[in-house]
């Protein structure tokens, strides 16, 4: 019987078409990228050593400054670190990426592709055919893609408007950013292919309460399985004599079909060398209950205390494997859906 409906499926002549017992739903997830911080990783994925799906939609939304290309950057350089003959195409539409902007932060530029693009038809056609020509190779390697940013790119009809001096508003960008997304989440899927995109957000007038959305339309909001809002503040204990070093950033979990949706995590950017690996471990051990705070120094299940900036300095001392372990158990059981076996102070929740 059962080859008579493969028969069926086959007769549709539907590239995604196939039995999902085969791993061919759209909705499984092959895999996971590292953020290159460990409380990022838990947001996305519910543990500290999973990171975004590899093969979905994900977007860094925020205002300007925030630190969105930062942060795909740092995924660029751990998909690199952990796939030593993958690729990455990096669809650009703000001229703002340079060969040393990247290799000052430890990017292998030698497998880094920049795709410069203006409009929203540049970057849809340019990914199609990337992605159709990566799909009908035999042997491939794995494959990034980022487009950073949405919000930048223009329209064909705005482009020539503007060259016919006209100040009309293109009314279309909105529903080719849908069509856009339509082909490529498929397609993306199929390839097995991450899309990191990096949008503004503005602010919703006439809002009961202060709310932020991202602009673009809602093409990416439907397209993306992950949204994080991002938002900066300083952190003084990780300055130096010298003033800032970097600034904190919240990740506002937006969107998820994976973890559970509106968590927070604090992630340290520092402005020299990307987001820190370990920063916001230590508000979720406390929240775990696996460390605690002893006036004005923190105790750790091995007795060890430590005053707060020095365990941000010195992370490594301090977050053992026994530790790091104990709290990616606290994050399935917070993040991920069904599974809230241990107990959680919300009152501390980020």
């Amino acid at each position: 019987m059962s080859d008579i409906f493969n028969k069926l499926v086959a007769d549709l002549d539907n590239e995604y078409a196939g039995l999902v017992d085969d791993g061919v739903a759209a909705g499984d997830v092959s895999g996971y990228i590292g953020t290159g911080n460990y409380a990022m990783n838990a947001l996305l994925s519910g543990s500290i050593y999973g990171g975004l799906p590899q093969n979905k939609v994900t977007a860094f939304a925020g205002e300007p400054s925030v630190g969105k290309t930062f942060y795909a950057l740092n995924v660029v350089k751990q998909f690199l670190e952990d796939n030593p003959k993958g690729a990455v195409f990096y669809f650009e539409s703000e001229s703002a990426i340079s060969k040393e902007f990247m290799a000052n932060r430890g990017i292998n530029t030698k497998r880094v592709y920049l795709i410069p693009v203006a409009t929203v038809q540049a970057f849809r056609t340019q990914a199609v055919k990337a992605l159709d020509g990566y799909m009908a190779m035999k042997e491939k390697e794995p494959m990034l893609f980022v487009l950073d940013s949405l919000g930048n790119l223009s329209t064909d009809k705005e482009m020539q408007d503007i060259t016919d001096g006209k100040d009309t508003r293109d009314m279309t960008r909105a529903q080719l950013v849908r069509g856009a997304f339509r082909v490529l989440t498929l397609k993306l899927g199929k390839a097995q292919v991450p899309l990191i995109v990096t949008n503004h957000v503005y602010d919703v007038v006439g809002s009961y309460v202060p709310m932020k959305k991202m602009g673009g339309g809602s093409g990416l909001e439907y397209a993306a399985s992950t949204i994080v809002f991002l938002s900066k503040k300083k952190d003084k204990t990780l300055d130096d004599d010298n003033g800032r070093t970097g600034a904190v950033i919240t990740a506002h979990l937006k969107k998820s079909r994976m973890t559970v949706e509106d968590k927070k995590v604090e992630t340290w950017l520092n402005y020299a060398t990307g987001l820190d690996k370990y920063y916001g471990l230590l508000e979720l051990a406390e929240r775990y209950g696996l460390v605690k705070k002893v006036s004005t120094r923190y105790e750790f299940p091995n007795g060890a205390k430590a005053f707060e900036k020095e365990i941000k300095k010195n992370p490594e001392k301090f977050f053992t494997k026994d530790v790091l372990d104990a709290i990616d158990e606290g994050c399935q059981a917070d993040f991920l859906y069904g599974k809230h076996t241990v107990e959680v102070d919300t009152e501390n929740d980020a």
